[in-house]
Order: C-alpha cells, then structure tokens, then sequence
C-alpha cells in the first residue's frame, strides 16, 4: 500500500479570494482536511463547492489527533491540515504532526499562500531583507518585558503577532526596553476595516493607549532594527553603521552593502558617503 501525503494548506486571513488553485484543487481531492475549527473552515469550503470531509485538529486536541492522522496516512489517505486563516504550523498547529510524518517517512507537501506577518512586513515599509518573527509576546507584562530585552539587538526587523487588548501594554513595553524605533501596526489585513499605521514607537504607544478599549481584530506588530535609534536616517553615519555590522562579523563589503540598503543609498554613493566622513574626521 502506498502511503498518503501531508499537505499544508494556507487559506485566506480573510478575503476568500486569497486561495491559490493549487490550494483549492487539494482540499477537493485529499481524503480529509484536519482543520484548527471545522465550523471556520466550513464556511471557506461552502463558499468554493468543495464537500471533503473534514476533522478538527487543535491545540488541545493535537498530540492525540497526531497519531490518528499518521495512522490514516499509513494507510494511504492523502490528508490536508488548514489553520483558521493563513498558514499551518505559524503560531497554529501542524508542528507536531509534519515532525511525526517525518519521523515515519510519510511525505510532506507545503501548499504556499497567505501569511498575515508576510503580508505585514511587505506593506510596513520597514526593512525586509532581515527580519525576526517571535510569534506572541508573553501576557504577563514583566515576562513580555524581558521577553522583549532579549530581541533588543536582534539585527533585523522585529515581527509579532498581538491580541487587542494587550496591544497599547505591548507598545508601552516596547518603547521602554527597546527605545524610539521606527513601527508599524497592522490590523485586519485583506479585511474590510483593515487599517495600517506607521510612525515611532512613542507616537503609537500613545496613539493606542488613547483607544485601547476600541481595538479589533487580527494584529500584526513590526518594530525595526536596532542600527538608528532616536536618530533619522539622513542624521544616521554610515561609517557608525560599517563599523556595527563589521563588529557583528562581516567583512567591509558587505557591510558597506548593507548600510546602503539601510540609508536607502546606491553602493557608489555609501562609498562616497564613508570617504566622505572619513576624510573630515
């Protein structure tokens, strides 16, 4: 008997309309679809026609579903997992069960599609060629605060998910540990109120605080990287910058490089920029 596949499935965060063909054609043929909310899923299912019969795996449920499910695969079922909305194993579950199938040598398939923090992060307008997702900060405001410390230096852009409530603590938190940074808050991505703010951690702290009581929705929250501080970028030194990242272990080139693309400058004119500096100091 030849064994099933496991396919990870991302579906929409909210308009229906973000689900790739591949994606649907897979949810019509596979044998089950393991979803973190049936009755969620359902309504994704009705609105494309597609009848498969479904099963619920959650964190709750996942560690003895997991076994249930690699049983069905032995046996041959090709099977589906979809999260309420993006994609599979992203702060939802799936970890446990793509580790099992690997570990029995069933095959794994990833179906790509939606993902609320990469659709945050293209749209932030923050630097995108590092980025570090630390998935939801802790509740607890003093584990959340140290939490925090230890991404302080973090050399990419900071990404986290967030719940409403706990949002204006959150950029009060942030402000305090990790200083004035540039930030951005994105809320109800793809949805119909979907709304995306940008500004400094101390304007959107007080920002939020004003209205945390009036906050809905799904939240993505995006900090940039250490490498400014309270300064602008056309205050910023780029020789301050090529000594950072030669500090942090890379040779001049590359830093170089990399200033460049901070300051938003071509190669040539860093290089001008550096001799510059460095010529007056």
């Amino acid at each position: 008997m030849t064994p099933g596949t496991l396919y990870l499935v991302a579906t929409p965060i909210g308009n229906l309309a973000d689900i790739t063909h591949r994606a649907l054609q897979i949810l019509h043929d596979v044998a089950l679809i393991a979803c973190e909310d049936t009755r969620h899923t359902h309504k994704l299912l009705s609105h494309y026609g597609i009848n498969t019969k479904t099963i619920s795996y959650h964190e709750h449920n996942e560690q003895q579903r997991a076994t249930e499910l690699i049983e069905r695969l032995k046996q041959g079922s090709n099977i589906a997992v979809v999260s309420d909305a993006g994609t599979p194993s992203i702060s939802d579950p799936g970890f446990r069960l793509v580790r099992a199938a690997i570990e029995n040598g069933l095959t794994v398939v990833p179906v790509p599609g939606p993902s609320a923090l990469i659709s945050a992060l293209i749209a932030a307008g923050l630097p995108t060629d590092e980025f570090f997702f630390a998935g939801f900060l802790p509740a607890r405001a003093n584990a959340r605060r140290a939490r925090l410390a230890e991404l302080h230096s973090v050399p990419g852009t900071l990404i986290f998910y967030e719940a409403p409530h706990r949002l204006a603590g959150t950029l009060k938190d942030a402000y305090e540990i990790l200083g004035e940074r540039e930030a951005v808050v994105a809320r109800e991505l793809t949805k119909l109120h979907e709304e995306i703010r940008r500004g400094r951690l101390s304007k959107l702290a007080a920002e939020y605080a004003d209205k945390k009581n009036d906050i809905r929705g799904e939240i993505v929250v995006l900090i940039d990287r250490n490498v400014i501080g309270v300064a602008t970028k056309a205050e910023t030194s780029i020789g301050v910058l090529v000594d950072q990242f030669e500090e942090a272990g890379m040779d001049h080139r590359a830093a170089l490089k990399k200033a460049a693309r901070e300051l938003g400058l071509s190669r040539a004119e860093a290089y001008r920029k550096l001799l510059s500096e460095r010529s007056a100091s």
